[in-house]
């Protein structure tokens, strides 16, 4: 498993917009045969703050999950939204060590 967190700041009165657009992918994506889960949460004490936590499968299921249209849609989509760019970090599963996802 790579688990992925990807933290997006977007302009304040995008959250929205950003929100419905993210949603959208994520519903999309968790259909992948590459990832295990797809979450979109946000920040409770700042609205304008996000994290996606991707959950792949195999090292190689993030740059497939990129090729996908609705990535690409929603990469489109949301540049102009952001604050500042996105910053992804990448985790290793440690426990469980098989979750059966």
């Amino acid at each position: 498993m790579l688990v992925v967190h990807v933290h997006v700041h977007v302009q304040p009165g995008q959250e929205d917009a950003f929100r419905a657009a993210t949603v959208e992918n994520a519903q999309n994506s968790v259909k992948e045969l590459g990832i295990a889960r797809f979450d979109v949460i946000q920040q409770q004490d700042d609205a304008s703050k996000f994290v996606l936590v991707e959950v792949y499968r195999t090292a190689d299921d993030p740059a497939r999950h990129k090729e996908t249209d609705h990535y690409k849609k929603w990469r489109d989509a949301v540049e102009p939204m952001m604050a500042e760019p996105r910053k992804s970090v990448k985790y290793s599963n440690c426990f469980p060590e098989d979750s059966g996802w």
